[in-house]
C-alpha cells in the first residue's frame, strides 16, 4: 500500500464523497470484497459504510476496515467510526 498524495487525503474527508458500498447484516461477504474491487477499478476512491450493529467495536472495525484494504490492494486513507475510505491508483 503506497501513501495517498494531499488531495486524495483531503478529498476522502469531504462529506461530498457519497457512501457508496455498505456493510449489512451479512457482514463481510466475498461478493462485498469484489464489489469493492470492482468500484476501484472503475473509480479509484470509494467510501465504505458498516453498521453500527455489525462492527459494535473500535477494533473490530479496525481490523476489518484494514482486511479489506489488504483483500482489494488498497489503502484505507480514512477512518472515522463506522465509516472507511478506500483509494487504489489507478
Amino acid at each position: 500500500m503506497m501513501k495517498a498524495p494531499l488531495h486524495i487525503i483531503k478529498y476522502a474527508k469531504n462529506r461530498d464523497l457519497l457512501v457508496s458500498l455498505r456493510i449489512g447484516k451479512e457482514g463481510v461477504t466475498d461478493s462485498l470484497i469484489k464489489e469493492l474491487d470492482a468500484q476501484l477499478r472503475s473509480k479509484n476512491i470509494i467510501k465504505l459504510k458498516a453498521n453500527k450493529q455489525i462492527l459494535a467495536s473500535s477494533e473490530q472495525r479496525n481490523t476489518v476496515f484494514l482486511d479489506l484494504a489488504n483483500s482489494t490492494n488498497s489503502s484505507l486513507i480514512f477512518q472515522r467510526g463506522n465509516v472507511a475510505v478506500y483509494w487504489r491508483p489507478k
